[in-house]
């Protein structure tokens, strides 16, 4: 193959002869730190561009004639399982009572280990009067002594049974899943589907329902990578006090896409808590209220990585300067220690 003798004069990395180059232990230290600064960035540079980032965006929401999946698991130290009830009412009009779809109930003891498990529909199995689930207020005193006239043994037994548990300490645990209508609504959990005269036997009055309770998770729907939910883990202990707990919330309808091109609906929410402490005069009994209502706008949360050319710019940029430093460096090492030899030289010359 013919050579072009004018090719030569283009050549931007120009080699000196292997005798005149010199190797030192200097460039050898700096050879082995600028190596070492390369690789960890490389590292760096790699772990960026294969870590995956979000980009939000946000549009109407016009999902219809779907359901709303709401996720609950809490714990309430302080009222047994038997006296527990899930109801849920939302704008349409549909209203439910002891809810008992995929929700379920662990006996817990004093110390909070479980000692027994009870389906939520067992309270409407027994009879224990779930219809009456929002009479707790508005019952007049003929409607008392109509219950005292039925209050049968089965009654007897439940109000036995209760009041030892309480003398035990016993708590309860409420998880599972409510499927309720896309629309607002509410649902709460409380002693509600008791009979109002049972639940007059058992506590002796509202005042002495005590509705503390721990919300281990709260979601409505899967979780996705990077979401919080503000009511997980939230505490609400009473000490000598009893009322109502109202939590509202807005719910923002979600749609998370992997970088898979996989779509997974979900939603977020917002929360404001309001505490309304009993009074002697009031007819109403202590509940745990969730009170949700939905945004109009969805967010859509979509995986993105970073292109590759850009990745290859950035390394070359980090790699190349480090290694233009390192150079540089070296060459200030070596003038340096050549003129402290060279002073020492002279010195000694003298």
């Amino acid at each position: 193959m013919a050579r072009i003798p004018s090719l030569k004069s283009l050549n931007a990395f120009p080699h000196a002869e292997e005798h005149l180059l010199k190797k030192t232990y200097s460039g050898a230290i700096v050879t082995i730190l600028g190596l070492i600064i390369m690789f960890t960035l490389f590292v760096h540079e790699l772990q960026f561009y294969l870590t995956t980032y979000t980009v939000h965006q946000m549009s109407v929401d016009l999902k219809r004639g779907e359901t709303l999946p709401i996720h609950i698991n809490m714990s309430f130290p302080s009222l047994p399982c038997e006296v527990l009830s899930v109801d849920a009412i939302d704008m349409s009009g549909k209203h439910e009572v002891d809810l008992h779809t995929n929700i379920w109930k662990l006996r817990l003891d004093r110390y909070g280990h479980i000692i027994g498990t009870e389906y939520l529909s067992d309270l409407v199995e027994k009879g224990h009067g779930a219809h009456h689930g929002h009479d707790h207020g508005h019952e007049n005193h003929d409607e008392q002594k109509k219950h005292e006239h039925t209050f049968n043994e089965d009654a007897e037994k439940m109000v036995k049974s209760v009041k030892q548990a309480l003398e035990n300490g016993e708590g309860c645990q409420v998880y599972g899943m409510l499927d309720v209508q896309r629309v607002a609504g509410n649902f709460h959990i409380s002693v509600h589907g008791l009979n109002i005269f049972v639940a007059e036997k058992i506590f002796e009055g509202s005042s002495h329902v005590n509705v503390s309770h721990v919300i281990h998770d709260l979601s409505f729907g899967p979780k996705y990578p990077g979401i919080h939910n503000p009511l997980d883990e939230t505490s609400r202990i009473l000490h000598d006090t009893s009322g109502t707990f109202k939590y509202y919330i807005k719910v923002v309808p979600t749609e998370y896409r992997y970088l898979s091109k996989k779509v997974l609906p979900t939603n977020q929410f917002s929360v404001t808590e309001y505490f309304l402490p009993i009074r002697p005069t009031d007819r109403a009994w202590p509940a745990v209220y969730f009170l949700y209502d939905l945004s109009p706008i969805t967010v859509a949360i979509k995986e993105e990585r970073r292109n590759f050319l850009h990745f290859l710019t950035r390394l070359c940029a980090v790699l190349g300067g480090t290694f233009a430093m390192t150079g540089m460096l070296d060459r200030w090492m070596y003038r340096l220690i050549e003129s402290v030899t060279n002073s020492k030289t002279r010195s000694v010359l003298r």
